[in-house]
């Protein structure tokens, strides 16, 4: 099984287009260690079969250019074979507009909630229903899935509800019921090696803990470094609790503790001080046995 990071960053990237915080102006300046992230988003796949995208982000076009090594050279082929969503936030799906051009209805997997989103409230299924079309896959906490095409077994998903609250865009609706974040364990159905995506973790309990343990990796949400950085910095009177987020340094001591799998950070803000490869908080992250991920990085389990 293979993952690859194609964005690091939250929503708005790294730097964020309208902001001069310290980490923003840092990357503008090329500040040695200090890299350009695009949003949130991975890929994985099982050996040389077609790789899954898990949330499509307004980077899509460039993300999408990174999976393309092996691809047959055909006038028009995808790199991808669908798309697998954490949520129904602008940030994971705007990406979905730039697929409208694809010569097969695109594959998409959600929960029933993300489906209504997307239908009720920011209506792309109905959009791309004029375009390419799509073909909706259900997702139900903890009843695995087979990815594989066509029958063929490898790579299953197992996907479990994370507390965070609906988007922006559907608070005024009346039905607010369901899952609305999930997170993603893959497992190698050959090899047994399993790993566990949580890019939007609103808390941390036992049973979170013990799904990270049983897993040879876990990419988690690093996204800010305290619950009021952005406060603390006059952007937003928004707290990370408040934005669905479990701040760093609430959760660095029980991520440390996890001693089977590789522990890597993904989702970060554009204000977290982990960003900048000198600052004391990159320090006790990397002391704590904990990566900060970057676009590029492959996994292979």
């Amino acid at each position: 099984m293979f993952l690859k990071i194609l964005g690091t960053a939250a929503g708005g990237g790294f730097p964020q287009w309208n902001c001069n915080c310290p980490n923003c102006q840092a990357v503008r300046t090329s500040r040695a260690g200090v890299n350009w992230l695009n949003q949130s988003s991975i890929a994985v796949r099982k050996n040389n079969q077609p790789w899954f995208l898990v949330n499509a982000s307004p980077d899509i076009r460039p993300q999408l250019e990174k999976l393309r090594e092996g691809q047959p050279s055909t006038i028009r082929s995808s790199p991808i074979a669908g798309v697998l969503l954490t949520d129904a936030e602008i940030d994971h799906t705007t990406g979905l507009v730039i697929l409208r051009e694809s010569t097969e209805k695109l594959r998409v997997y959600g929960t029933q909630t993300v489906r209504m989103a997307l239908t009720e409230g920011y209506p792309l299924l109905s959009t791309l229903a004029s375009y390419c079309g799509v073909e909706w896959s259900v997702l139900e906490p903890h009843v695995p899935i087979n990815l594989g095409l066509n029958g063929a077994d490898g790579l299953e998903v197992e996907v479990f509800p994370l507390a965070a609250k609906p988007p922006k865009y559907m608070r005024d609706k009346a039905n607010l019921d369901g899952v609305w974040v999930i997170g993603l364990t893959f497992r190698d159905r050959t090899t047994g090696k399993v790993a566990t995506y949580a890019p939007g973790l609103a808390e941390l309990d036992e049973k979170i803990l013990e799904r990270f343990e049983s897993s040879d990796c876990i990419l988690v949400d690093g996204t800010c470094w305290q619950n009021d950085e952005l406060l603390a910095l006059g952007i937003s009177k928004l707290q990370a609790r408040d934005m669905g987020h479990l701040p760093l340094n609430v959760s660095l001591k029980s991520l440390a503790n996890l001693s089977r799998p590789r522990k890597i950070l993904v989702h970060i803000n554009n204000t977290n001080p982990i960003l900048l490869p000198d600052s004391e908080e990159r320090k006790i992250v990397e002391a704590a046995g904990i990566e900060v991920g970057y676009d590029g990085l492959t996994i292979e389990l």
